[in-house]
């Protein structure tokens, strides 16, 4: 597939400096949801580039490594578990997708946002946008993102997260549901990292 497709749609309608935006880390229990923005050079060659859910870890830490050398600019963002709760997921997603955008050492003018949602009920992302549903598997812009926002927050969960609670594993869950980490949340109880709006049901089943 063509990856360059929706560039050369904006290109053609006039806006020269495009990044492509995406976010990661939306559905665990614990840990920040990142987000990434990524301005390329024009049709670069980045070989195997693709949606990260697509790509094994060793190949995205490959990619991370190419497309940090290579691109125009790159900035990688983050909401926290606070904000989170507070916020909710999708104004907390938001809200990282905006702080990358204004991460960028150069602004875009036109943002390519994963998905179909630009706003939650309190965050809205105020840079000029699309939204391309799908768009991780159909933009190099938005593919490139989507592996430094994931790359990012599976590193950081795997080592800092790691360091700071060792006995919930996060290296081998990187905080999502799964039956280990949920065995390691009956024995140890949430820790500061954890999303307490995501433990609800967790909560309801043990009282």
């Amino acid at each position: 597939m063509d990856l360059w497709t929706p560039e050369r749609q904006q290109w053609n309608q006039g806006f020269d400096l495009l990044c492509g935006v995406d976010e990661a880390g939306a559905g665990p229990l614990a840990g920040p949801v990142y987000a990434a923005a990524v301005i390329l050079p024009r049709e670069i060659g980045i070989p195997g580039l693709n949606d990260s859910k697509k790509l094994t870890e060793k190949r995205r830490e490959v990619l991370y490594d190419l497309i940090t050398a290579r691109a125009a600019a790159w900035s990688v963002a983050r909401a926290e578990a606070e904000e989170i709760d507070r916020l909710d997921i999708l104004n907390a997603r938001m809200l990282a997708m905006q702080r990358a955008i204004d991460g960028l050492t150069v602004t875009p003018d036109l943002a390519l946002i994963d998905g179909n949602r630009d706003h939650g009920s309190r965050i809205f992302i105020t840079a000029p946008h699309i939204t391309i549903v799908g768009g991780d598997g159909k933009s190099a812009s938005i593919a490139a993102a989507s592996i430094l926002a994931k790359v990012s927050r599976d590193r950081y969960v795997s080592t800092e997260l790691e360091a700071q609670y060792p006995q919930y594993q996060f290296a081998r869950h990187k905080g999502y549901g799964t039956k280990l980490h949920y065995e390691m949340l009956n024995r140890y109880g949430p820790c500061p990292a954890h999303r307490g709006s995501f433990l609800k049901k967790w909560e309801a089943r043990r009282s």
